[in-house]
């Protein structure tokens, strides 16, 4: 077999497409996520009780479901589960929502070990202090239970972006869509899949490293407490 990459030449804007709206999706992702998933965590710490309770089992049985199926599932269920249900919803709306709802549910657990390693002292510290229970989780059971996760979230944002690959199956024109599209037009299968293939690599490298320079930034003054 003789490679031939000049045969990719022509479709260099449709892997730059795919490569944008796979970029986008993970940056937007992300953000919502992690918004989501402390705000589960703020509704499930402690011992909540009257309507807040009842709340955190729901949010405990989104969590458990989405923990315990398939994502290329949760991703079928809302692009053709919710327009049977009349609730239409376009392939990249479904994607994004699926992969916010993944990345949250699997985020809400990686904090909620976090936070339960926080000692139950600093609570009562906190409140003793005169902190409401909004200020308390913020300021003394967050930032810390943040700082101790945050290798275990850097590398499931990173599983989530690879695992975007899945929404080229509702033809969202992400990256592997575009090098599906590229195979079916120049038959050069091995090339084709060899660049993304790269092109994956990089971003999952590109990624942490943001992740990791943004870590040394918002925790650097545990670094400087612990020194």
């Amino acid at each position: 077999m003789t490679l031939d990459f000049s045969t990719l030449l022509p479709y260099t804007d449709v892997i730059l497409e795919g490569l944008v709206t796979t970029l986008w999706l993970t940056v937007v992702t992300t953000a919502a996520g992690i918004a989501l998933a402390i705000l589960v965590a703020y509704v499930r710490d402690g011992s909540p009780t009257g309507t807040r309770a009842v709340i955190s089992r729901l949010l405990g049985g989104y969590v458990e479901i989405v923990r315990n199926t398939p994502f290329i599932v949760q991703l079928f269920f809302l692009y053709f589960g919710l327009p049977a249900l009349g609730v239409p919803i376009s392939a990249t709306a479904a994607a994004l929502l699926a992969m916010i709802l993944n990345l949250g549910a699997y985020t809400a657990e990686i904090l909620r070990a976090g936070i339960d390693s926080t000692l139950k002292g600093q609570h009562e510290a906190a409140r003793a202090l005169g902190l409401s229970r909004r200020q308390s989780f913020r300021h003394v059971v967050l930032v810390p239970a943040f700082s101790r996760v945050y290798p275990s979230l850097i590398s499931q944002c990173i599983i989530v972006m690879l695992g975007s690959a899945v929404v080229s199956q509702i033809s969202v024109f992400d990256l592997t869509y575009a090098a599906n599209f590229i195979q079916s037009r120049n038959f050069r299968g091995f090339e084709v899949y060899l660049v993304v293939t790269l092109i994956y690599l990089l971003l999952a490298v590109g990624l942490r490293l943001a992740f990791e320079f943004v870590g040394r930034r918002l925790f650097a003054f545990r670094q400087g407490g612990s020194s």
